[in-house]
């Protein structure tokens, strides 16, 4: 009696059984736990990163509105805004602007894509980020930031 080789391919083909429904959905499960944890982590750290680049820019505002002052003898005001960093205002208002603009229109946003709003009084400045939410007050990530706050 002469033995036939069954092809190696096919006798493990019979002993191969898959994944179970139920392994599949044991694996999404960990997948997307693994999923949420470092989204979470990454979106808290994006939420706190645009907060610390409107600081920044909050920053670099200021050292232009300190040379403005300096140039000036005083700080634009809150009609003016933050643009008389940007175009000069007028021998009658500043004579010794310039002649280079004291500020990039770039760092006159926050790190949401809005205007840093500005008030003053002439003697005094604060700049202010209405925050993620985008209106006044707000919590969390949506709170207003202010140049007067601290860090």
């Amino acid at each position: 009696m002469t033995k036939t080789r069954t092809p190696l391919f096919r006798r493990h083909l019979g002993n191969e059984r898959g994944l179970t429904l139920i392994e599949i959905m044991v694996v999404l499960l960990i997948v997307g736990g693994l999923a949420a944890t470092i989204g979470q982590t990454v979106f808290n750290n994006l939420r706190n990163s645009n907060v610390s680049q409107t600081r920044l820019r909050f920053g670099e505002v200021s050292k232009s509105l300190e040379m403005y002052n300096g140039d000036c003898g005083g700080y634009p005001s809150t009609e003016t805004g933050l643009d008389a960093l940007m175009t000069d205002p007028g021998k009658d208002v500043c004579p010794n602007w310039g002649p280079q603009p004291y500020a990039v229109k770039a760092i006159l946003v926050d790190a949401w894509n809005r205007p840093i709003l500005y008030e003053s009084d002439g003697a005094t400045f604060v700049l202010k980020s209405l925050g993620a939410d985008r209106r006044e007050g707000g919590t969390g990530d949506g709170k207003d930031l202010l140049s007067t706050d601290g860090k």
